[in-house]
């Protein structure tokens, strides 16, 4: 739970943008509104995956997040910040993209066009502050899904209070197990709380319904083979890159993943 702020209370920030002048400038300008709305910018990112190591250092109040950035944009990063146990306000940054500007305004998220001013700057900050003592400081997970262009590029795993990145590349399969769904790698599994409906639609371009329950990877996938156990709904089984480990194929999705299987085999 997000603990009330006082009105003279000092604003944690994290400053996310692949821009160096852009970062100078939003520093520049909460020191320049700090004695109207008391403020300490304690980390920098110039991109997702560098804000996600930079925030597992210590908690922060709010997030300036540029929208547009490399390895990782601003609307991914908002939906894996989401995860952690006090996650931060987020304040979209944006160059353009008026698309985004209107879903923001419609969802109250939010947001601040470059080139930023001091006093626009300032009123999104009392309205953080207000979320704070409203005690609802995170963006709802399906308004940031409607604005992200295109899928993820990693899957996120709240794990003993640390915010866990899992690139998709690394994956092996993912299988779900009651409510909650194991991303598999090479080296480890992951516990991840998502739909495995939602991630087969997201993702229908990297993995292949094996079963019910599991999507594999279709990279993972260096051939299939008898199951010899006498099971009545899986017949074959996929054999997988990197570990032991073999996925059962249901008897209704082997129509689908047999035509996979032919063209593996050439």
């Amino acid at each position: 739970m997000t603990t009330a702020l006082s009105n003279n209370e000092t604003l944690t920030v994290m400053i996310v943008d692949d821009e160096a002048p852009a970062r100078t400038r939003l520093r520049d300008l909460l020191a320049d509104i700090a004695a109207e709305v008391p403020n300490a910018v304690v980390a920098e990112a110039a991109n997702g995956l560098l804000a996600v190591e930079a925030i597992a250092e210590g908690s922060v109040d709010v997030a300036l997040v540029d929208i547009r950035m490399p390895k990782m944009d601003g609307i991914e990063l908002a939906m894996h910040l989401a995860q952690l146990e006090h996650p931060p306000a987020i304040i979209f940054v944006t160059a353009f993209d008026s698309h985004a500007v209107q879903a923001f305004e419609l969802n109250a998220i939010d947001y601040l066009v470059k080139p930023v001013r001091a006093q626009r700057l300032a009123i999104a900050m009392q309205k953080v502050r207000l979320n704070v003592w409203q005690k609802h400081p995170v963006i709802a997970p399906q308004v940031l899904a409607t604005l992200q262009q295109g899928a993820r590029t990693h899957l996120s795993c709240h794990e003993r209070g640390r915010l866990l990145l899992i690139p998709l590349p690394d994956i092996l399969y993912l299988k779900a197990d009651l409510k909650y769904v194991t991303a598999r790698t090479i080296s480890r599994e992951y516990l991840l709380d998502e739909s495995l409906t939602h991630l087969e639609e997201e993702f229908s371009e990297r993995f292949i319904r094996l079963h019910r329950s599991a999507l594999v990877a279709r990279e993972a996938i260096t051939g299939f083979e008898k199951n010899a156990a006498e099971d009545a709904d899986t017949q074959w089984q996929a054999l997988l890159r990197g570990i032991p480990e073999k996925l059962p194929v249901s008897r209704r999705q082997w129509p689908l993943v047999k035509s996979y299987a032919r063209l593996l085999s050439t």
